[in-house]
């Protein structure tokens, strides 16, 4: 069988066929090739004439703009050959000057493995000695003085940066002659993580600075829909687009598939990704299922392997789960032996979403919406790589975003991309970075301003306060114990860390609000694949006690929230409808939980836990009484129609801002403040804030449309996880009125029409006042 023919089966069986909800086909593109403004150099051209390579319109382009000494952001898709756009002119460079050097820096080991083949390959052929080696963590002790002298390209990894730069003495060589820096899988860098990497990155500038260099900067992303802006909040500096794609692509069938069509669902969408999975197996496709968790991944590898096993237990054989956790080793077979098309599927976490070479793959099932568009088109596009036909299909989840995909194809197929969010303003983030900053050279307030920007100088006054810092004539120094860089976690924020202990042996870390979530008292957890019951919780240790059990039961923890408004920071008004953005304080309180077995109660259990309290940044809006009267005069609940329309705005932030639900917290409240207005908050779930909810402000009009559309779309009567329930909900989904969540989104929606942005202007609220929902 061939890709038409699976794609014949889903369009005829009568099970695919009503799951169907829509069937797109790309004609396929040839290849546009460009021109290079001067030749390549002998040894160079040659590889490239060696490979039967010809350069496409990008690639050209790139170059162009490397050589111009401009920083370039590629954003063109996967497997167009992003990666050969920058190590050409990174050879020519290494070629014309013998001092030269490169950092490649690389979110994961396998691309950096995969890097480091391709950089040798390159040496050998050309005979220009870049002498490339990997610098990480795992690098041997007997090694590293060896390659931090003479490697030329040294492929390492952000969390090694962090540590290696206080030891920049050791490096100075590198450093001085540094040319270029290429950070790969760019868009990996967002939200808390990316504001982290933001400040390394100018930590890395600063250090090349005093040792005279000024090197370039290559970033190569998948598409965003900010590539300049975010890649000038990643690394400081201006940036140039390569964006149009001059690489082939064969035909493209893209399916969605919805197992809710008839609004019950009669299997889980798990299942229904296993039986798409083995229909691409058994038709001689050579297939990769995207799960949404490590555990999904291995059930989905093992309930195919069970189906294929009853007709051939060759075709069990040849399906794979793979995921982060597994060694090394097993991970690079499994990679090689899917290249080498020695086996037929591979269950897969995102681990493989990103450019790891895989080689040419014919289908891809994404089980549920990863949750952004940029993800959706990243594992998509893992198929039909050599401009084969390929087919994708996306398996909808019960929740909001795939149920309105589902509902809206035309939309899911226009979308625009996403926005990547860097916030480089969050004191809690700046903070720490500035300690390791002076850790590494001495501050000084007004050069190392344009490093840290306008917060430079009230940190700098609150960490010498501290007596973190200490002012010397040479500049602040770090004055703390330890070294700087291990107070600074770049995966979040600086939290409590709470060790997860069964039998004396540590399962996990969690940070606080993890804990309250997961494993307080009496909380059952699971760990790979494993029931856990937490016996104690000594807040004091921060240690959390459990014991293996085999129970039919789960908890779920209850939460109350109070808000309240710190500092208005910016107002609008949308048709009637006031709108802000500002500093809020956040309180949340783990108060009780239930125990349940499916939808059952069977019982609630009191929890006495300390309040977490911290500021961060919220966009709200106030009600006005046209939409609330009307409510009212229905007979509708208000306070559940606004907590209805806040889950909603939540669940659907995501497809303008990239994020997950569980970044964003959300409070409604018919009565909020002296005033006692009807208002809804949605704030970022982070101290400090990273800018989610700033930038979702202005996008408001839009956001409440779609909101509204989905909500209103949605076939059920009284609210159901696919428009209103949210699994996140501190209060039970208690009070959800649906039909005024409708009302209230509607008239939202209205105020919207024909505003495209909200206008900036500066502003102030009455009525800051905490709330309890």
């Amino acid at each position: 069988m061939a890709v038409a023919d699976v794609v014949h089966l889903i369009g005829t069986n009568p099970v695919y066929r009503s799951r169907v909800a829509c069937h797109n086909i790309a004609e396929p593109e040839p290849a546009a090739y460009g021109t290079l403004d001067r030749p390549l150099p002998d040894a160079l051209a040659a590889y490239l004439a060696h490979a039967g390579i010809r350069l496409y319109t990008h690639q050209c382009e790139a170059v162009n703009l490397l050589r111009e000494e401009k920083n370039v952001i590629i954003t063109t898709p996967t497997a167009s050959g992003k990666t050969l756009a920058f190590n050409l002119p990174v050879f020519e460079r290494m070629a014309a000057d013998p001092d030269a050097r490169a950092l490649y820096l690389y979110p994961t080991k396998a691309l950096a493995n995969d890097q480091l083949v391709t950089l040798l390959a390159m040496e050998k052929f050309t005979g220009i000695s870049v002498k490339p080696a990997i610098y990480d963590g795992d690098t041997p002790q007997s090694k590293r003085s060896a390659i931090r002298e003479h490697a030329r390209i040294v492929i390492s990894n952000p969390y090694e940066l962090h540590q290696v730069l206080s030891w920049h003495g050791k490096w100075s060589p590198f450093f001085a002659n540094l040319e270029y820096v290429v950070l790969d899988e760019a868009h990996k860098y967002r939200g808390i993580f990316g504001s982290q990497i933001a400040l390394l990155v100018r930590r890395l500038r600063r250090v090349a600075r005093y040792y005279g260099a000024d090197p370039q900067f290559v970033l190569s992303s998948a598409t965003l829909a900010n590539p300049e802006e975010f890649a000038a909040k990643l690394t400081g500096l201006p940036f140039v687009q390569v964006g149009s794609d001059g690489s082939p692509r064969g035909k493209r069938h893209f399916v969605l598939y919805n197992p809710f069509y008839d609004g019950v669902g009669e299997r889980s969408a798990h299942q229904e990704s296993k039986d798409l999975f083995v229909s691409c197996v058994k038709g001689d496709l050579q297939a990769l299922c995207f799960a949404g968790s490590r555990k999904i991944a291995e059930l989905v590898s093992l309930w195919a392997k069970e189906d294929l096993r009853r007709s051939s237990a060759r075709l069990a054989e040849s399906v794979l789960a793979y995921r982060a956790g597994y060694l090394p080793e097993e991970r690079r077979l499994i990679e090689s032996r899917l290249k080498n098309r020695e086996i037929r599927g591979v269950v897969s976490t995102n681990a493989l979403e990103l450019g790891i070479d895989i080689g040419s793959l014919d289908a891809v099932v994404i089980d549920g919406y990863p949750g952004t568009m940029m993800s959706v088109r990243q594992q998509a596009g893992r198929a039909g790589r050599k401009a084969g036909e390929s087919l994708a299909v996306l398996v909808a989840q019960a929740n909001p975003l795939d149920q309105y995909f589902m509902h809206h194809p035309d939309e899911f197929f226009a979308r625009p991309h996403e926005h990547a969010i860097i916030d480089t303003g969050n004191p809690y983030i700046v903070s720490g970075h500035i300690l390791c900053a002076a850790a590494e050279l001495p501050l000084h307030e007004e050069k190392d301003r344009e490093f840290f920007g306008g917060e430079l100088s009230p940190v700098l006054a609150d960490l010498a306060e501290s007596r973190l810092l200490s002012r010397t004539p040479r500049g602040f120094v770090y004055a703390g114990r330890g070294r700087a860089a291990e107070a600074v976690t770049l995966d979040g924020m600086a939290a409590e860390s709470f060790r997860i202990l069964c039998e004396g042996r540590v399962l996990e870390t969690m940070d606080r609000a993890q804990v309250y979530r997961e494993a307080h008292k009496g909380a059952i957890m699971l760990h790979q694949g494993v029931t856990y019951v937490v016996n104690e919780m000594d807040l004091a240790t921060h240690t959390v006690r459990v014991s293996e059990t085999d129970v039919d039961y789960y908890t779920q923890p209850l939460k109350d929230t109070d808000l309240s408004i710190l500092e208005t920071l910016r107002t609008c008004d949308i048709n009637g409808v006031t709108c802000a953005f500002g500093d809020v304080e956040v309180t949340e309180r783990y108060t009780a939980y239930k125990i349940k077995k499916g939808d059952t109660v069977l019982g609630v259990e009191p929890l006495d836990l300390p309040p977490i309290t911290f500021r961060t940044k919220a966009f709200w809006l106030v009600v006005p009484e046209t939409i609330a009267a009307p409510v009212f005069s229905a007979g509708l609940d208000l306070a559940g129609g606004l907590h209805g329309a806040e889950h909603a705005l939540i669940a659907l932030m995501p497809l303008f801002v990239l994020c997950d639900r569980w970044d964003i917290g959300g409070l409604s409240s018919p009565a909020f403040g002296e005033n006692g207005e009807p208002v809804i908050f949605v704030y970022d779930g982070y101290e400090g804030g990273i800018g989610l909810a700033e930038k979702a402000y202005t996008l408001l009009p839009e956001l409440f449309t779609r909101t509204h559309g989905m909500v209103r779309d949605c076939t059920c009567k009284k609210g159901c996880p696919s428009c209103i329930y949210s699994p996140k909900c501190g209060n039970d989904n208690v009070p959800l009125d649906k039909e005024a969540t409708v009302m209230i989104l509607a008239g939202l929606a209205a105020a919207s029409a024909g505003n495209a942005a909200v206008p900036e202007t500066a502003g102030s609220l009455p009525g800051a006042g905490p709330v309890a929902q």
